[in-house]
């Protein structure tokens, strides 16, 4: 266990007693599966799932880092003022900027930053933050680059509103590395529309597609919401496009945009507002 485990609360002498015995427990049953995965029989000879004492150890254990996140996070915490965003975007705007974890290539930070703020909001209690964001990266050069986010199709398990978040903390991070807004092309928008409407009629969405806020929001976007192909079927109109790696359609960018940047616009309003 990495980080030291927090003290107890000033319990019943039984319910110290209580919580020891079940922290002595855990910590034999970690012993033994560490001890059979040694082995070697088992694909990763490390125990996946590290045991964590609160939201804070969760993100540094599930995300791998960056070493003393949980440190931060709860010092963070502290302030009881302070909301869940608002501890998800300076976590966020640390790691982009080195100044926590040490990460110094633009891309990696980047990538380290969204993961990371998406786990505080979301506890870390989903798949969202690993599996959701396939990667973040920086593509074009000098004032054609442009912040790009990877999304597949576990980002659904995020919520409409933190994935809606993801974004928003996305285009915090391009302006923290100083990086030029997307300006995307007409051909791109009305791709995006296609994609949900194609997405629209053979899965399902939470929110009824509207194409005037399909066309506004992916015009505006600042960042390019993109992904690996997640259904078999492809579009018709805006084929092959220079910014676009495939013509199947992308769901993790389709639910994002869809149920995420237009389903929880208002919300999202609210929280922007309260930030500022």
């Amino acid at each position: 266990m990495t980080e030291s485990e927090p003290s107890l609360p000033k319990h019943s002498i039984h319910y110290a007693r209580y919580f020891a015995a079940l922290n002595k427990e855990v910590k034999r049953i970690y012993a033994v599966a560490e001890s059979a995965r040694a082995k070697g029989v088992d694909p990763r000879t490390v125990v996946e799932i590290p045991p964590a004492y609160d939201v804070a150890a969760r993100v540094e254990a599930t995300l791998d880092g960056p070493v003393g996140v949980a440190k931060r996070i709860r010092e963070l915490q502290k302030d009881k003022k302070r909301s869940r965003e608002e501890v998800a975007f300076a976590v966020a705007k640390e790691i982009a900027m080195g100044d926590l974890g040490g990460i110094m290539d633009h891309e990696k930070a980047a990538d380290k930053a969204v993961r990371v703020a998406l786990a505080i909001l979301t506890e870390s209690i989903t798949a969202a933050p690993i599996e959701g964001i396939s990667k973040v990266r920086i593509r074009g050069s000098g004032p054609d680059q442009y912040l790009a986010l990877y999304l597949a199709g576990p980002i659904r398990a995020a919520g409409g509103t933190e994935a809606a978040m993801t974004v928003l903390v996305a285009d915090y991070v391009r302006q923290v590395l100083e990086l030029p807004a997307l300006i995307a092309t007409e051909e791109e928008v009305e791709r995006s529309l296609e994609e949900v409407e194609l997405y629209a009629r053979a899965v399902h969405l939470q929110y009824p597609v509207q194409p005037d806020l399909l066309r506004l929001a992916a015009s505006k976007l600042p960042i390019m919401l993109t992904g690996e192909p997640t259904e078999e079927f492809e579009v018709s109109g805006s084929r092959d496009l220079d910014r676009i790696e495939t013509n199947r359609v992308r769901g993790g960018a389709v639910l994002v945009l869809n149920d995420g940047v237009i389903g929880r616009a208002a919300k999202l309003a609210k929280i922007v507002n309260r930030l500022e």
